[in-house]
């Protein structure tokens, strides 16, 4: 049975995650606090298996809150949030930064169309995120790594064939604090392209993109149809469309199906790159739960391509790249500081190869 604490300041809302929890014969909702201050304490005496956190509240809110919890009784937290407004996803990406594992948006409410579909991720993520181990003061650890990239002898010492042309990522739960660690740690005069998708609620990669810009050392952009990809840029899939990438350098957006269950997919993107780029990309598969990528991976190291999944140990869930590794689809498995480096080294010597 797994023991939840709900955070959350409106009576209404709370009262309405509580049902939805306790829905699940596997989750007891076993308290409930409506600001900060409350959840400190109960976090104290009541020792939750997972929180569910609400952004703003009166007194002390959700970044805050997670902080403290963070230091002082280390748990898994999700937060729930109610806004794909860009400050709203500045702050809940700000507590992921403090040590939340996940976010995800609020259920909708009863009789919507979507509630179902809502409630079950909550639902899901609750169950998942409760075996996470947190440690204290785990995102600043998590933070340092920025800054401490060190070059990956594996990669150096591999003979490079040819030139890399563009590297394409794929992310999912606790991707998007790996994905600042990564675009941070890359030099400013990057000379490929770096496309991405990161599964993410509706209305939030917007505020994503807003939020990495800061620390990422290429300009980075949510993409836009027919847009022509440029070197030394990253794009991230926009919500509700399948991104490939098309021959010339063009990115394509389309409604077609989602792919497990995903749209943006990864797999998806992958496919289109092996299929244009070959040997000539890279493709990275970080951390989430499920699968989507692993066979696109496989797909782009068949072409001859260098392939790199996230180790277990730096993954807040080792689905999508374990899986990835289950199918032999990874030339290297590495934590996400040694994944920028070994970007960095890539494209470099690949280049200084063809320059020669």
């Amino acid at each position: 049975m797994i023991r939840v604490l709900v955070v959350e300041d409106s009576p209404v809302v709370r009262e309405f995650l509580v049902h939805v929890l306790n829905s699940d014969p596997a989750i007891e909702v076993i308290g409930s606090a409506s600001n900060g201050e409350e959840a400190l304490k109960a976090v104290e005496q009541r020792q939750p298996d997972l929180i569910t956190m609400d952004i703003h509240m009166p007194e002390m809110g959700g970044l805050e809150a997670t902080r403290r919890i963070m230091e002082t009784h280390p748990t898994p937290i999700v937060i729930v949030s109610g806004s794909s407004s860009a400050k709203e996803v500045a702050t809940t990406l700000h507590a992921m930064e403090a040590g939340a594992v996940a976010f995800v948006e609020r259920p909708r409410g009863i009789g919507h169309p979507d509630h179902e579909a809502t409630a079950i991720e909550l639902v899901q993520t609750v169950k998942l995120m409760a075996e996470v181990k947190v440690v204290r003061r785990w995102a600043r650890s998590r933070r340092e790594t920025i800054t401490t990239a060190t070059q990956p002898a594996e990669v150096s010492c591999q003979p490079v064939p040819g030139e890399v042309k563009l590297v394409a990522v794929g992310a999912s739960t606790g991707g998007p604090l790996v994905l600042q660690t990564i675009l941070s740690g890359l030099p400013s005069g990057y000379s490929v392209p770096v496309l991405i998708v990161q599964h993410m609620a509706a209305g939030f990669i917007q505020g994503f993109v807003d939020w990495l810009a800061p620390t990422s050392a290429l300009p980075i952009h949510v993409a836009k149809p027919g847009e022509q990809i440029r070197p030394g840029h990253a794009y991230v899939a926009p919500d509700g469309f399948q991104m490939k990438v098309e021959m010339g350098g063009r990115l394509s957006l389309t409604e077609d199906e989602p792919e497990n269950g995903h749209r943006p997919s990864v797999g998806y993107l992958f496919r289109s790159v092996a299929r244009i780029y070959g040997p000539k990309a890279v493709g990275v598969l970080l951390t989430g739960m499920g699968k989507d990528g692993a066979e696109g991976l496989k797909e782009i190291k068949d072409q001859g391509a260098v392939t790199i999944a996230q180790d277990e140990d730096s993954s807040v869930v080792h689905g999508m790249p374990g899986e990835a590794i289950r199918l032999e689809a990874a030339t290297y498995v590495l934590p996400p500081s040694r994944i920028a480096a070994a970007l960095a080294n890539l494209v470099n010597k690949r280049g200084a190869h063809e320059e020669r």
